[in-house]
């Protein structure tokens, strides 16, 4: 294995319908993981230490139409990228294609953009401060972290095209009007 290239790996050639079924499994495995099991874990911590200074009312119906909104939005995504890229999301089982159609007209990454969204929508539905400083640090992670070795990588893959579409479309910010680079 190439250590520099860890931990990007095309997916290997499959049909649309098994790329959407692998991206199917990793969405439902990290945000069973990253956005239920985590915060409730978080949760119940902070409930057994009693820091009520980490709770505030929770607001569980906006909590969730926000969490069904973003995810709807997440699908489209993940469905996008397998759809259109020729992979998945996933680093490990990356899209082959530049993908920049969809979600990814509107902004670079909308899966992160998404998943940030949805655990603060988790953070609404449990009433947990903790919560939302879980999603602070994992998106402070992917941010400073992940993402500069995701763009390196993709610059190094899709070259020119990929810098312009970085240029035209923020990382952050969902533009008005779709890329059609």
């Amino acid at each position: 294995m190439n250590i520099r290239r860890f931990p990007f790996r095309g997916a290997r050639p499959a049909p649309v319908s098994w790329n959407i079924a692998k991206t199917l499994v990793q969405i439902v495995l990290f945000w069973g993981v990253l956005l239920w099991l985590f915060p409730l874990l978080i949760v119940r911590v902070v409930s057994e230490y009693r820091l009520s200074a980490l709770q505030f009312e929770a607001w569980p119906v906006a909590g969730s139409i926000l969490f069904g909104l973003a995810s709807a939005v997440g699908f489209w995504s993940g469905l996008t990228m397998a759809r259109l890229g020729q992979g998945t999301p996933l680093p490990l089982d990356h899209a082959n294609l530049l993908v920049v159609r969809g979600p990814y007209a509107f902004i670079r990454n909308p899966m992160a953009f998404t998943g940030l969204i949805q655990g603060t929508a988790v953070a609404l539905i449990t009433g947990s401060i903790a919560v939302f400083l879980y999603v602070v640090a994992g998106g402070s992670f992917w941010n400073w972290v992940v993402r500069p070795l995701e763009e390196r990588e993709l610059t190094e893959r899709f070259g020119e095209p990929y810098n312009r579409y970085c240029r035209a479309v923020r990382c952050w910010a969902p533009r008005l009007t779709p890329y059609r680079g």
